[in-house]
């Protein structure tokens, strides 16, 4: 997997067109909590509870799903879950994720309670989501050594971490790898009163 594809987040910086001056940090302008965050209400009420109940656990939050057309906060949201959290945040797309093997790097890397940013989540390959199940569910991926007769598998016990999936076409997303979400929410369109509290 290209390095360029795949980032541990913690205040990322974009980089600068070619040819012209950097800007300023364009993540510096979206909110960093979830009291800063303007619009969808049902769906930040929803992570202030899971995010309040799962540090009385101490214990990551639940897989999260969130659906919508672009551009309504999908990303926002899951950088402002992983500072709520104060953890940090790995983030991939599922085309960027071409085989298991990718997806087992990104896994193995990640530090306790971290949170997992995949982008265009329907767009994982099958063979891929195979290994993505017992990772969300048993937070464990087994490897598979050799082949026919002589096959042996290795169970590895991943960090518990936090997979927030983002999609711009949920009904792409096979029953299995939609069921192992704890949480789904879809993001509504701003409203007008909403926006203008957004640009100002």
């Amino acid at each position: 997997m290209k390095k360029s594809e795949e980032q541990r987040e913690v205040n990322p910086k974009p980089m600068a067109e070619e040819g012209r001056p950097e800007v300023e940090d364009f993540l510096d302008l979206r909110p960093r909590r979830l009291l800063e965050y303007i619009g969808q209400g049902r769906v930040v009420e929803t992570l202030e509870i899971a995010i309040e109940a799962a540090k009385k656990r101490g214990e990551p939050l639940d897989h999260i799903l969130f659906h919508s057309p672009p551009g309504l906060g999908k990303t926002t949201l899951a950088h402002i879950i992983a500072t709520e959290m104060g953890v940090q945040i790995v983030t991939s797309s599922g085309p960027a994720i071409e085989k298991g093997g990718d997806l087992i790097s990104i896994l193995t890397h990640l530090e306790k309670g971290d949170v997992l940013f995949i982008d265009e989540i329907h767009r994982l390959p099958k063979i891929v989501e195979e290994f993505l199940y017992p990772a969300m569910e048993d937070f464990c991926i087994d490897f598979i050594f050799d082949k026919g007769a002589h096959a042996r598998s290795h169970r590895y016990r991943l960090e518990r971490f936090t997979l927030v999936g983002a999609t711009t076409r949920a009904g792409l997303l096979s029953a299995p790898l939609r069921e192992r979400f704890g949480i789904l929410r879809n993001l509504d369109f701003y409203t007008l009163e909403e926006l203008g509290r957004v640009v100002k």
